[in-house]
């Protein structure tokens, strides 16, 4: 019998080891089942799910250079999910919910500026703005010296 990926075959656990199960397959093959292909929920150990010598129902999810890939969890109907309720796990209120902020944009009344006058303010507050750095940076270096 010609193995295809998607078929769903019979088999028998025939070992069970800490990354799988290995399945024994017709026609003397075998195959394995990653723990991550067991169940849908997570599984810390595999012998919680299945035994040695258990019949299972597995498909086959992958065929590369003689080894065989097979899946329990695929044939199994998935749970219906949860929706999520973040609340109380760091989420940020929805906008809906927030009180609106105040607004803090330039009066409208502002007279257009020339040039040089948009100019100077620019020069003031850079001054301003390199100063403050320079006393920050000053107080750090002195404070290495030491």
């Amino acid at each position: 019998m010609e193995l295809t990926v998607g078929a769903i075959l019979e088999g028998k656990v025939k070992s069970i080891t800490k990354f799988g199960a290995f399945i024994s397959l017709p026609e003397n093959q075998t195959g394995m089942v990653h723990i991550s292909e067991i169940t849908h929920a997570y599984v810390n150990d595999i012998h919680d799910h299945l035994t040695e010598g258990q019949d299972v129902k597995v498909m086959v999810i992958g065929l590369d250079n003689g080894k065989i890939n097979l899946s329990i969890r695929r044939i199994q109907p998935a749970p219906p999910r949860q929706p999520a309720d973040r609340r109380g796990q760091g989420e940020r209120p929805r906008s809906d919910t927030r009180p609106p902020r105040p607004r803090t944009s330039a009066p409208a009344e502002r007279q257009p500026q020339s040039f040089d006058d948009m100019l100077k303010q620019f020069m003031a507050d850079s001054d301003s703005k390199i100063s403050g750095l320079k006393q920050y940076s000053d107080r750090k270096t002195k404070n290495r010296r030491r």
